[in-house]
């Protein structure tokens, strides 16, 4: 029994006439006799009755048209869940997450992208930029997310946002009254920075711009993450320069302000990174959405 008996069968119960099935078909009635008989030989039973009104469905033909008609819509489903995995649009996508990005873009990200893929599975995964990356080539993820990549010969990366810096102060601190700061102000006072780890990093980021503007900073502590960094600017360990998306983080005790007149390099870059050969219609399909939301990220007006 293949697919083809079944669907001549379903013809021929539905229509309970040889010569309406075939014409439903577009076949000529011989073969469709045929196919029949073979049917009913391959079974060993039989699943109609000749009349003179036409073909009735025997007790055992029912069952069996039951049954067909299960196939043919199990068949129709796997065709459809095909065809839409082979769009991206069903599936599962392994995204690995780290840093002050899963504050803010990251999870408007994911949620576009559930959007307008509700049937693809997002699981998520905790990993450090090194560990992403071994993860990638091991294709143990489809797509990490992290910030000063340096180039990689096998994985390819799509950029996300752009955030610019601000400045996380005390609330009780001096900056605290400022509209805005300059950044070389930050020379005169400890700076909390982050996160460890993996070189180079934000750190390597923030480092250089302070030297760029002619001081090394006063380093009070250095930290694993931006959730720590900001508390202990809340305990009163220092300032720290954050990427904007940690602006969300609303801890007591921190309020942010803008820098006054910032170089062009106060800024800095979040983006995805993947298997340069990832021909996956998923990860296609994300890569779309990440560049969607780019575009609308980089339409906003600029906030005060």
């Amino acid at each position: 029994m293949d697919l083809r008996h079944l669907k001549y069968f379903i013809a021929v119960a539905e229509e309970q006439n040889i010569g309406r099935a075939a014409a439903r078909l577009n076949i000529s009635q011989p073969p469709l006799t045929r196919q029949i008989q073979q049917l009913e030989e391959e079974l060993g039973v039989r699943l109609f009755n000749r009349t003179p009104r036409g073909m009735e469905l025997t007790q055992t033909g029912e069952v069996l048209l039951h049954e067909a008609r299960n196939i043919r819509s199990l068949v129709e489903q796997a065709t459809e869940r095909t065809q839409r995995a082979g769009q991206g649009k069903l599936g599962r996508l392994d995204v690995a997450i780290f840093g002050s990005a899963i504050l803010d873009s990251i999870p408007k990200l994911l949620l576009a992208f559930r959007r307008k893929y509700p049937e693809v599975n997002i699981v998520l995964h905790t990993m450090t930029k090194s560990e992403q990356i071994e993860a990638l080539r091991q294709r143990r993820i489809t797509v990490g997310f992290n910030r000063m990549l340096a180039p990689l010969p096998d994985l390819s990366t799509t950029l996300v946002a752009t955030e610019k810096l601000l400045l996380a102060v005390n609330e009780g601190h001096e900056l605290a009254g400022e509209e805005r700061v300059p950044l070389t102000v930050l020379a005169k006072y400890p700076m909390v920075l982050f996160p460890t780890g993996q070189r180079p990093n934000f750190v390597d980021k923030v480092m250089g711009l302070c030297r760029d503007m002619g001081f090394v900073p006063q380093v009070s502590q250095e930290v694993g993450d931006a959730v720590t960094g900001v508390a202990l600017v809340a305990s009163g360990f220092g300032v720290s320069l954050v990427p904007e998306s940690v602006t969300s983080l609303k801890i007591p005790g921190v309020v942010y302000r803008p820098l006054k007149n910032p170089p062009a390099q106060a800024t800095v870059d979040l983006s995805c990174l993947y298997r340069s050969d990832d021909e996956s219609p998923i990860l296609a399909a994300f890569l779309d959405t990440v560049r969607e939301f780019r575009d609308e990220h980089e339409r906003r007006p600029a906030s005060s």
